[in-house]
């Protein structure tokens, strides 16, 4: 089976933006992104959140 990747297209600061409205008790260093650290980000946001790494990644494509 295929695990779902996070494909950013656009600019992770205007994703943040959007992210931190939805859920304003995350800090920058919540959503810190590096080029290839993907699966940090998501562990991050799957902890704050409580959601699954799936739901994770198609609510931050749908973005």
């Amino acid at each position: 089976m295929h695990s779902k990747e996070l494909k950013l297209k656009g600019n992770w600061n205007e994703i943040k933006g959007k992210i931190k409205q939805q859920y304003a008790d995350l800090t920058d260093d919540d959503l810190k992104y590096d080029e290839g650290k993907d699966d940090e980000l998501i562990g991050r946001l799957q902890k704050k959140i409580g959601k699954t790494k799936e739901e994770v990644i198609d609510w931050i494509q749908s973005l």
